[in-house]
């Protein structure tokens, strides 16, 4: 059996699954424990194929979800950011009676652009597929820096995420491909239309990837669910604003 990075801490009384983004790893939560470990019992995990989760190949969502379900704990709060949005939805979609409640931060459910809606243009999520195999480095450190673009401190943000990519072992070309087609192809809208669970997303107004107009068009779609836009964040708003962000999540998981 394929062996996944799950490291438990907190003394809070909820499960809380913190789920990072394409080509990251746990590590990236170091700055949000000591503010949400009084509250929660943090689930950091490392997403198959990535950091200390070395043991797996590229995989499909669904599959992505399916390697986490057995270490799942039961009534848990799921926290996705980017990427990691993706695959705490499907393992919402895929056992909701598990899941207490589906917090996604810079996440959309549909991440590429088309049709009217707004998102990632296809050839640049393209672009980056085909450069990772020519300089794996410089691509990694190129969407970093997308990440973090437009903020106060958007170098001191970029050199902490690349930080968190150094610390751990680099997931292969093969499985950051497999991200980056999930994030290419991938499509939740219609599966999410009716979850049945309590559910806040959380953007940033400065964020480059995910277009903050997403918030709007998910807020008349999904009546029943939550959204906060971070005026002054980029696609990092819990590196950013941590104590704001940590404010967000407590406020919304007492009320759950």
């Amino acid at each position: 059996m394929s062996s996944l990075y799950w490291h438990t801490t907190g003394t809070g009384d909820r499960d809380l699954v913190l789920l990072h983004g394409w080509g990251l790893n746990a590590e990236v939560w170091q700055n949000m424990i000591p503010r949400l470990s009084p509250h929660f019992r943090l689930h950091l995990v490392d997403l198959p194929g990535f950091g200390r989760s070395q043991d797996f190949g590229p995989l499909t969502l669904a599959e992505m979800a399916q390697q986490l379900l057995p270490q799942l704990p039961d009534r848990a709060v799921l926290l996705g950011w980017s990427l990691g949005g993706l695959v705490a939805s499907q393992l919402a979609l895929t056992q909701p009676q598990r899941v207490a409640a589906l917090i996604t931060v810079a996440s959309s459910p549909c991440f590429t652009a088309r049709d009217e809606w707004p998102g990632i243009k296809p050839e640049t999520l393209q672009s980056f597929q085909q450069q990772l195999s020519t300089d794996f480095q410089r691509t990694v450190e190129r969407f970093l820096a997308l990440q973090t673009m437009g903020t106060e401190n958007a170098r001191q943000d970029a050199r902490q995420l690349k930080e968190v990519v150094l610390s751990q072992p680099m997931p292969s070309v093969e499985v950051l491909e497999g991200g980056l087609e999930i994030l290419r192809q991938d499509d939740l809208r219609v599966a999410l239309d009716d979850l049945p669970l309590p559910f806040l997303r959380i953007y940033g107004y400065l964020d480059g990837l995910v277009p903050r107009r997403i918030a709007e068009e998910l807020d008349a779609r999904w009546p029943d669910s939550s959204s906060v836009v971070m005026e002054k964040a980029a696609h990092a708003p819990f590196i950013s604003h941590p104590d704001e962000f940590t404010q967000l999540i407590t406020e919304f998981t007492a009320a759950t």
